[in-house]
């Protein structure tokens, strides 16, 4: 079986550089790149049909395809990947998803490990984490950027301008 690198994006910086990571990895190795795009409901992975209804279902269906082709777009703007690409949206939580997307032991999982935030860890468990302790195959966490680190940083700065006087 031809071995795939599969790697998670959702259009952050750090899902970005495991993007490209993972293009280079599946070009050294002559492999396959899937590209997955988790996605959930509004509110997180409560409800379904029912809750919702089959519009609402198709259209975070279709938003998700879209992000994806985005995200794909603006990736390979510059230069494609060089190697067979295939794009998947598939409902659920992002790590379990990638685990079960690279369930052969002869895939390579390519993620990103960027910034959470500082509300997040104790709301959401880390995809990079789930992604190490549950795969069956090797696991590449790609580390941000330092200057993703660096943007960051100055998101949350609080800018401090003089004072003008009006008219001067």
């Amino acid at each position: 079986m031809r071995r795939r690198v599969v790697v998670g994006v959702n259009g952050s910086l750090g899902s970005l550089a495991a993007l490209h990571r993972a293009a280079a990895e599946a070009r050294e190795h002559h492999a396959e790149l899937h590209v997955v795009l988790a996605w959930q409901l509004p509110g997180g992975g409560l409800g379904g049909r029912a809750t919702y209804g089959a519009a609402v279902l198709r259209e975070c269906r279709e938003a998700a395809v879209e992000d994806l082709r985005t995200i794909l777009d603006s990736a390979f703007a510059v230069r494609r990947p060089g190697v067979t690409l295939s794009g998947f949206t598939v409902r659920g939580e992002p790590g379990a998803v990638l685990v079960e997307a690279a369930r052969s032991s002869e895939d390579l999982l390519v993620v990103g490990t960027g910034p959470r935030g500082r509300w997040l860890p104790g709301i959401r468990p880390s995809v990079t984490r789930y992604c190490l302790e549950h795969a069956t195959c090797p696991v590449l966490a790609v580390p941000p950027n330092p200057l993703e680190a660096e943007l960051t940083a100055a998101r949350g700065a609080v800018w401090h301008l003089p004072h003008m006087p009006e008219g001067g």
